[in-house]
Parts: C-alpha cells; structure tokens; sequence
C-alpha cells in the first residue's frame, strides 16, 4: 500500500443527479476522512456543460430504438475541465453494465492512483465516443442494471476510498473479505449467550495461535457456503 501523499485522495464523479451523493459521501467514515483532509470527493453536474438553454444532456439514439442517450459534448468537456492537466494521470471510469467486474484487487489499485474519475451513465446509456476520446475504463459492480451509474459510483468511491492510507486501521483492512481471495470468517461480541446462541468457546479461550487456526477454517467454511466460485482462489493462496 502506498504511502499517504502531501495532499488529500481526490475522487471527481459526473453526474446528471449530484444530489444523489448527499448522503452516502457525507456521512460516516468517508465524512471523517473528507473532514480529515485524506479523501476530497466532489460530484460535478454534467448539464453545467450543456450548450444550450434547456441544458440538454441526451438526446435520441440514432438507428431508432427506445429511450435517449447521453450526449458525449457535455460530458467530455466537463471531464477535461474539471480534471485539466491531470486528465494523463488521472483513472477515468465510465460506469457500465456492460463493464469489466470491479474486484477488490481493482479497488487496491485505484487506491494507489493520485486521482480517479467516475462517469454516470443514466438512460440507455452514454454515446460510445465518450470513452474513446477519454480513454476511460468501463466498470460494472456486478451482472445486473440499474437505473444508473450513480449507485455504482458510490460503492466503488467508498470501496477505494477506504483503502486510502489514514482513512480506516490496516489490520482491519489486512483480514477482510477478499483480501485473501475468499470471505472473512464470522465476528462476534458481547452478549455471551443471545437467545440461546453462544459464541464459541474458542474465542473465550485466550488462546491466540488456536484461534487464528479457528478463524481460517471458518473463513474456507464460509467462503465454500456463500462464494464456492472463491476456493481455488483461497486453496492455491495457502
């Protein structure tokens, strides 16, 4: 993992519905970080961008079919404005179903970039000169749509963000999910005994060595139960 820089992580997000940010990027660890001058988050309004008085930013498909397309001028010109001289180094992102996964080894990656630029698609989805012009990545959180790339931009935003040096503890970003392959084995705390549910007694024991040897086979249990597609993953890692 990188070491923190002289300034704060920066995250630029474009999108036709900025006011859907509000919330999730300003509440809780990514406020903390935000407050802490570690993490800068700032969502930009594609229709700024628009040439014309309606602030237009779709229009219809040429070819014919259903729904409207997102127009490629107000959204390269917004990028290049907003990022400036740093659009070479800067990882730009358009949010697409059609997209490669975002993993947690890309979330690690983007963690180490100086800067990273979300595109939120909405409709049927955005010209496809867009990412030629911009040399942008596409991404996809999973095989499903949605109604646009803002959800998409909040979950990747906060899973890089909190990778960043300083914003959450390391040892607790060293054993989670994924950071080995497969899933994190179960947590637990007080009470003792809930509703006739003990926690196991090799977490009371004090035994340390026993209880991490514990804590990796629950972690291979969990991962065959709910992510079987993760065990070679896990197997061939040890």
């Amino acid at each position: 993992m990188n070491q923190p820089s002289a300034g704060p992580f920066r995250v630029d997000i474009f999108s036709l519905f900025p006011a859907m940010f509000t919330g999730p990027m300003s509440e809780s660890i990514l406020k903390r970080a935000h407050e802490a001058g570690i993490i800068d988050i700032r969502v930009h309004d594609i229709r700024n961008w628009a040439r014309d008085r309606h602030r237009t930013a779709d229009d219809s498909p040429y070819g014919g079919g259903a729904g409207m397309v997102m127009k490629a001028p107000p959204i390269v010109e917004a990028v290049e404005d907003v990022l400036g001289d740093e659009i070479a180094t800067t990882h730009i992102a358009i949010m697409s179903a059609g997209g490669r996964r975002f993993t947690q080894s890309l979330a690690h990656d983007f963690a180490e970039k100086p800067r990273l630029a979300l595109i939120c698609g909405h409709y049927e989805g955005i010209d496809d000169r867009v990412g030629h012009i911009l040399h942008a990545d596409e991404l996809s959180v999973g095989d499903y749509v949605l109604t646009g790339g803002e959800l998409p931009a909040m979950v990747i935003t906060d899973s890089v963000s909190r990778l960043v040096p300083g914003v959450i503890d390391a040892e607790s970003i060293r054993e989670e999910s994924h950071a080995t392959g497969g899933v994190e084995y179960p947590h637990y705390t007080r009470p003792v005994d809930y509703r006739g549910h003990q926690v196991p007694d090799i977490l009371l024991s004090g035994h340390h060595a026993n209880i991490e040897l514990w804590r990796q086979e629950q972690a291979k249990k969990r991962t065959a139960r709910w992510r079987p597609d993760l065990l070679p993953d896990i197997t061939s890692s040890g």
